[in-house]
């Protein structure tokens, strides 16, 4: 059984899922998440949330607990194997008690950001899970001394980047002019970042149009999500081609997330953006206790792209950054130097395959049930 609850995590899931089919081909998956798990075979007992920020979470509490029961009577009625969670803590831990008390193995890929806030969590975790595996080196160190066993695997994201083609065949498949240089506009995956974002790419956009008419802007979304206001006839929209449209780019301006990685990994230089209801800001500012919000700078443990949040996130910031990437070379330069050394963190690791066995030592999974073995 899965449980992701988000959409990183539900690609995630699905990526672990293929691998798993790949080494055990009879195996039977079900649980949360979406359309991509469900693409790969998994069973899908509920949707997840896509529940963002803590104001938003008190707005979906009876969806969140109605999926929470289901999930619990699942692991009760079908018994799996094994249990993996994917992040999403509040939910996940709650159904690992359930799991716990079932005798039912557990497997966390994914650790909630313990070190950003909330680090009593970590006692609670590691006495509810039977393995740990993180996406990022300096998490191992929260769980060292809880006896609970934890492996960097790496980041699933470095997975998706396997672009070969040239600039110029990426642009021509997209319908862009070879010759003209790209600005990408990563607005979020979900549906309430994408309402609290579209403005600001509506201003960036008129802003070039402007003032760098010869720019193309394109905005990559997950199938399903839609802006709601008018956009400007320039924008260019991709479906699922994320890569693809920052394996083009000159520069980019990202809501912060999974994505500030996956641009990090293709190599583009960015600005990082964002912006949450302000109750959740409000709340996130006491409890959270890190410098930084991009998992470029958090890796880095510097600042090596400018992050632009709340008020700051306005239009006219974004674009004063975008300009400077832009134009100031050696500024442009040293961040592509800092987003070198992330990558290397996350060279020569495949993080679904890794997890994918750990799950067959986790279940005690023995050779005979790997067809490719027999």
């Amino acid at each position: 059984m899965i449980s992701a609850g988000e959409t990183s995590g539900e690609m995630y899931g699905a990526m672990l899922s293929r691998q798993l089919k790949k080494k055990w081909p009879e195996v039977e998956i079900f649980g949360i998440g979406g359309p991509r798990m469900q693409g790969e075979g998994v069973s899908l007992l509920a949707p997840m949330s896509h529940v963002l920020g803590i104001a938003e979470a008190f707005r979906h509490l009876f969806k969140i607990k109605k999926t929470l029961n289901i999930a619990r009577k699942a692991l009760a009625d079908q018994r799996p194997d094994v249990l993996v969670l994917i992040d999403y803590p509040d939910f996940n831990i709650s159904l690992a008690k359930s799991a716990r008390s079932a005798g039912i193995p557990v497997l966390y890929y994914v650790s909630p950001q313990v070190w950003a806030w909330r680090k009593g969590r970590i006692k609670k975790i590691a006495s509810l899970v039977n393995r740990m595996a993180v996406l990022f080196p300096f998490e191992v160190e929260f769980y060292r001394n809880t006896g609970l066993e934890c492996e960097f695997v790496g980041h699933p994201v470095a997975e998706l980047i396997n672009e070969k083609r040239s600039i110029e065949q990426i642009k021509e498949s997209m319908g862009i002019d070879p010759a003209t240089r790209v600005v990408t506009i990563l607005p979020g995956s979900r549906p309430n970042e994408i309402r609290k974002h579209q403005e600001t790419v509506i201003e960036v956009t008129k802003m070039f149009e402007k003032k760098m008419p010869d720019i193309q802007i394109v905005v990559p979304l997950v199938s399903g999500t839609v802006f709601n206001r008018k956009v400007p006839a320039s924008v260019k929209f991709v479906y699922d081609r994320t890569v693809e449209a920052l394996a083009c780019s000159d520069a980019t301006a990202v809501a912060s997330g999974t994505a500030t990685l996956q641009t990090a990994l293709v190599g583009i230089p960015m600005v990082v953006f964002y912006k949450v209801s302000p109750l959740t800001y409000v709340i996130g500012k006491l409890l959270v206790s890190v410098k930084f919000i991009s998992l470029v700078n958090i890796l880095s443990g510097k600042e090596i792209v400018k992050e632009l949040i709340q008020q700051d996130a306005s239009a006219d910031n974004v674009y004063e950054e975008l300009k400077r990437i832009l134009h100031d070379e050696p500024y442009r330069k040293e961040m592509i130097a800092g987003l070198d050394k992330v990558k290397e963190m996350m060279k020569d690791r495949e993080p679904s395959a890794r997890v994918a066995d750990i799950i067959g030592e986790v279940a005690r999974w023995k050779s005979e049930h790997n067809a490719a073995t027999i």
